[in-house]
Formats: C-alpha cells, sequence, structure tokens
C-alpha cells in the first residue's frame, strides 16, 4: 500500500527518536476503522478494510514510505522528573497531509517493544484501546481538540496485565506528538542546540505565523500558554477529567493526549478524581487549570536559553508569560460558561451568576451533563424550570438561582450547541469494553461509537445513553491500562 507520508520528523537530528518497526502480531482482525477520518486523511478506505488493511493497522506490514520510530521525551509525572520516557509502545509511521491541508502523524499504539519501552511489552490491551477510541471520538464531535483514532485491531495474542487479556493496537492521529516533555529531554541534557531546533520545528509545524517572530521561543510559550488555556476550558465544559496531566501527556499543538484513566463527571464536584493512581487528586477536575500552569513553567524553563543571553532577563520574561495563563484561561472559561448558559452578551456578574450555580449544584450533587441539557429548555420559558428544579434535593436552590439567570434572557439555540446531550459515560464505556472483552461483542461499542458522533443532537432510540448511572453502575475509579 502507498501512502503520500511526508515525514518531516524524521528529518530532525536522529537522537531525536530511535527508528523501530512494529513487532509482527499472530492474526490481526481490525473490529474498527474510522472511515471518514481516512478519507480526510486521504487514505484508500476499501483496502484499509481489507485484511491487507488489518495487517498494516497491526503493524505486520509497512507501508511504502513509512519512516517507523518511537520518539523520545522525558516527564514530570506526578511532579517528579523522569529524564527518560518516551515511546514505549508506540510506533510513528509517518506524517500524511490530509484533504484539508493539514499535516498529521499516523501512529500505531501498541505496537511491540521500543528502546524506551523500559522492560515493559510494548503492547496494549483492547480495553484501553476502545476506551481511547470512544473518548478521542467523541471529544472531536464536542469540537475540543484532540488526538483521533483511525483505527483499532486486535492482535490474536494475550497481554499480561493483573489479568490475561486480549491484545489490541490503535491507530492514532495527531497534530504532532511533541510534548512539554520532549523540550524536557533535551533541556535534562543541557543539549541547547536541540532545543533550538525543536523550538523553530514546534513552530513551523504548529503555529506558522510566528516563524518571523524576534523571539522565535518566546513565541511559541506565548501561543502554547493560548492554546492549554483554552483546552482545559473546553475540558471542564463538559466535564472531562484527564487524570493523568504529566507533562508528558501536554502536547505542543494544544489537542488533548494520552487517554488513560480519564473519565467524565457525572455529579458535579470540583474536587472530583477518578484516576486510581493519582492518590492525592493533583489532576482533580478543578486542579486541571492550576497544572496546566505548573506544566507551562516547566517548558518555560527548557526554553530559557533561548529567551535571552541574561539568565535573569529570561526567567522574568518566561515568568511573566506563564503567569499569564490564569487571566488566558478565565477569559476561555467565562466564555465557555456563557456559552452553557446562553449569556450572548458578556456581563461582569456572569462568572459569580455562573460559579454561584456551581456551588449550588456540589451542594445538591446534580449531574452536570443531565442538568445543563435540561436548562436548554428552561431557557425557552420557566415551564421548564420544574426539571432542572427536581434534580437538587432542595428545588428552591435552583429556583432562587434560575430567577436572577432568566432574568438574562438565556439564548436556548446557543445553549444546546454548548451542552451535548450525550457525552462518554463511564458507566457505557465500562459496559461496551465488557462486552467486547468477555464475549467478542462489539455492538455496545458500536453504538457508543454511532451516538457520540452527534452529541448535541436529540436522538430517538438513544436516551439510555444520555441518563446517569444507577448507584450500583456508577465507576468510582479508572485505571491507566499499561
Amino acid at each position: 500500500m502507498m501512502i503520500a507520508f511526508d515525514n518531516t520528523y524524521a528529518r530532525l537530528p536522529e537522537h531525536f527518536y530511535s527508528r523501530t518497526k512494529p513487532t509482527p502480531v499472530a492474526s490481526p482482525r481490525l473490529v474498527k476503522l474510522n472511515r471518514a477520518l481516512a478519507e480526510l486523511l486521504g487514505l484508500d478506505v476499501a483496502l484499509l478494510s481489507s485484511e491487507m488493511g488489518a495487517r498494516i493497522l497491526a503493524g505486520n506490514a509497512i507501508p511504502e514510505g513509512a519512516d517507523p520510530m518511537a520518539l523520545a521525551y522525558a516527564g514530570h509525572q506526578f511532579g517528579s522528573f523522569v529524564p527518560q520516557l518516551g515511546d514505549g509502545r508506540a510506533i510513528l509511521l509517518g506524517e500524511v497531509v490530509g484533504r484539508d491541508g493539514r499535516r498529521r502523524d499516523i501512529q500505531l499504539k501498541g505496537s511491540g517493544p521500543t528502546r524506551f519501552s523500559r522492560r515493559g511489552d510494548g503492547r496494549a490491551a483492547l480495553g484501553p484501546v476502545l476506551r481511547e477510541y470512544i473518548v478521542s471520538e467523541a471529544m472531536a464531535a464536542m469540537g475540543i481538540p484532540t488526538t483521533r483514532a483511525l483505527a483499532a485491531v486486535t492482535t490474536g495474542e494475550p497481554v499480561y496485565r493483573e489479568d490475561v487479556v486480549l491484545g489490541a493496537v490503535l491507530t492514532r492521529v495527531a497534530a504532532s506528538h511533541i510534548r512539554v516533555g520532549t523540550f524536557e529531554y533535551f533541556a535534562a541534557r543541557e543539549d541547547r542546540d536541540a532545543i533550538a531546533t525543536l523550538t523553530r520545528y514546534a513552530i513551523e509545524r504548529h503555529y506558522p505565523g510566528a516563524v518571523d517572530a524576534p523571539n522565535p521561543a518566546l513565541a511559541l510559550l506565548e501561543h502554547v500558554v493560548d492554546a492549554q488555556a483554552w483546552l482545559v476550558a473546553k475540558w471542564l465544559g463538559v466535564g472531562f477529567v484527564h487524570g493523568v496531566m504529566n507533562t508528558d501527556n501536554t502536547a505542543i499543538s494544544g489537542e488533548t493526549i494520552d487517554y488513560g484513566p480519564c473519565a467524565f463527571l457525572d455529579e458535579y464536584h470540583p474536587q472530583k478524581k477518578f484516576s486510581s493512581i493519582d492518590h492525592a487528586g493533583r489532576y482533580a477536575f478543578m486542579s486541571q487549570p492550576r497544572i496546566a500552569q505548573w506544566n507551562l513553567a516547566r517548558l518555560a524553563e527548557c526554553l530559557l536559553p533561548l529567551l535571552g543571553d541574561d539568565n535573569d532577563e529570561a526567567i522574568r520574561i518566561a515568568t511573566d508569560r506563564v503567569n499569564a495563563f490564569p487571566a488566558r484561561f478565565e477569559t476561555a472559561f467565562a466564555a465557555t460558561l456563557r456559552a452553557k448558559l446562553g449569556l450572548a452578551d458578556g456581563h461582569d456578574d456572569d462568572l459569580p451568576l455562573a460559579f454561584d450555580l456551581l456551588g449550588r449544584m456540589a451542594t445538591h450533587e446534580v449531574d452536570y451533563t443531565l442538568f445543563f441539557r435540561r436548562l436548554c429548555d428552561a431557557a425557552e420559558g420557566p415551564s421548564g424550570d420544574e426539571r432542572c428544579a427536581a434534580m437538587f434535593g432542595d428545588p428552591g436552590a435552583f429556583h432562587e438561582w434560575a430567577e436572577r439567570w432568566h432574568a438574562r434572557r438565556p439564548n436556548a439555540s446557543l445553549m444546546r450547541a454548548a451542552n451535548p446531550a450525550f457525552i462518554p459515560r463511564n458507566h457505557r464505556i465500562e459496559e461496551a469494553i465488557r462486552a467486547a472483552t468477555s464475549r467478542d461483542d462489539f455492538g455496545p461499542f458500536e453504538r457508543l461509537v454511532e451516538v457520540l458522533a452527534r452529541p448535541f443532537e436529540e436522538q430517538v432510540g438513544a436516551e439510555d445513553l444520555a441518563e446517569p448511572p444507577a448507584p450500583e453502575q456508577r465507576v468510582r475509579q479508572t485505571f491507566c491500562g499499561t
């Protein structure tokens, strides 16, 4: 198979990566191909759907023009620095320029060991592959910057974790796989030339308007600060908890990357966490903006040698830019909340009004997604208030707030475009995974993917997927799956 690869990362110095071929698997079987994404990338859908396509997507056959490699990076994991991480179970096949003119990486995740595997098997289990497929595609449909899922294949081989599970490979598509941790990898080695090369490359690829900036490193930092501010604001708008916001999971492009122990809020609480490894709640729901700024400070530290010859001045410049993050985030989050509440005209009291509501929702353990979707009906007239009020232990807690909100004459159409009816409910993801892994039934997975492709539309026959979990269905912990 010929793919029109144009592999610019492969033209960087060789210590940026390790050329590595995927390890073939026993019996590749295609379980899902994202046909729309394949067409956008200019790929041959019919061929990818075939037996040969399954071999390519599993890593058994290398397309002509590919240049397989594992990328080098480091990272702060839960605040502790690890000087070498890298792609331990993922291999970049190459880059393509899609029909929309955008360049994207095509990567196989779970394709076998690499130089960076650190005694790992380099494989992925089917459950986490399906989770990433479901959630990343749902995020894309909700308009949130994210890596995408092109395909999922099973390998016909076991993977040994806590139990013996079925292996799988995810084909991931990303604007790039450059992370804050990529810069940290070279900063830890005091490789100024590599940082300068990576900075130029990242700007040319992601922020070309800044190519001629007087200080490219400063321009890159400013752009990444903005991108992360808007990204995290959008996460909060749909109740998304990343779960593992390490610097190696922070993409320079501003895309959401690495869906490990991620989850979505059911009942609202600002300090809600799900990840089984986040014992202290470092990456809890409303802690995500603070952690994003912390990660950006790590990027700024890497760029210091490029920000100026005077180290003190470089530190001052970097600190100013990182300290601009809270204001940028507040602007982005205010826009997100105004849309959720249908407030077309900005007022000074918009954020206090929104945070008052969120406080009441936390006190009464109100379901985040269902409430805001019902609030769309309430925006059309007070008759919709009762269904919202019924979600509070004390209905008066809603009515008192709603009186002030109605006075702002909210726009229901704006709200319906901002408040999804369907999100990847944690219990529905688990149901889909159990069906696929325990009885080879991909029906629930297919149905979930299909419904989540149109998250803002009311869909007859899919009402059950919009409902919160019953108490016995509630997912309280999620796991990384690596």
